[in-house]
Order: structure tokens, then sequence, then C-alpha cells
């Protein structure tokens, strides 16, 4: 199966949000996809990328470089909504996209990537295990802001 990866455009939006509200039981509007694309479409940090088979867009991976001013952590990335559609899943796909965030990791000078993903998606973890992630020993928390 051929697939090509490249940066997410903003003509690519509606697609994905529908790819991404599919895998991850989302429920993203249109609206507000474009609205946060616009306000951040040129910050070099906030990376979405595509993995197209046949013209449709079948994976996304979101990445946020972070630079600190931190030596030990440095700048590192965060990888999260790292999905393939269903009906394309176990052909590799995934690891292939994984290729590329890290590809882009090392040009934005990052010295670790961590993934987020959601307790439920148990393949998907076998997935990053496989590409030699390790879980790690710390908790995620999280608050809504009121």
């Amino acid at each position: 199966m051929e697939v090509t990866f490249r940066v997410m455009k903003k003509k690519d939006i509606p697609e994905v949000i529908k790819l991404c509200n599919e895998i991850f039981d989302e429920d993203t509007s249109l609206d507000y996809a474009m609205k946060i694309y616009k306000k951040h479409k040129n910050d070099p940090n906030q990376i979405y990328i595509i993995g197209i088979v046949d013209g449709k867009i079948i994976a996304h991976c979101k990445i946020s470089v972070i630079q600190t001013i931190y030596e030990k952590m440095n700048v590192y990335a965060i990888l999260n909504h790292v999905g393939v559609k269903k009906e394309y899943r176990r052909h590799g796909i995934a690891t292939k996209m994984l290729d590329v965030a890290f590809d882009i990791a090392k040009k934005h000078d990052c010295k670790m990537v961590e993934l987020w993903s959601n307790n439920v998606r148990t393949a998907a973890h076998a997935c990053y295990y496989n590409y030699g992630f390790e879980l790690d020993d710390a908790g995620f928390f999280s608050m809504s802001v009121k």
C-alpha cells in the first residue's frame, strides 16, 4: 500500500476533522478547527502531519515542539492524535508516520519525544511499544480551567 505523508494544509482540515472525530470519538466542529488553524498557522512548533492513500486522508499526527529554559528537558516534542483510519490499520502506516514525526523532531533539535494516548487505545499502545516508546512512571494529570 502506497502512503504519502505531508504537512496538513488548510484545504485538508475538513477531511482531517472528519477522520479524527471518527478515530478518537470526538465531536470537533469545522468552525472551531478553522479558527484554531488560522490562529496558529504560522507557528513552526505546531505541526499536523497527514497520511494519504489514493487521494484520501487516512492518517493523522499532531506534533507540538516545546522549547524550554531547562537544560535537562531542553527541546522536546509531544505527539497526540496519532491515528490511522480503521480499515487501513495493520499495514505499517502508523510506524511510517512515527518515522516522519521523529524526522521532524530531529530537525527541531528535540531531545525527547513524548506521546499522549487514551488508555482505551490498547492496540495503538502495542504499536507504540513496538516502535520503542516506553511507558513513563509519571502520571498525566488534568483539570478543567474555570
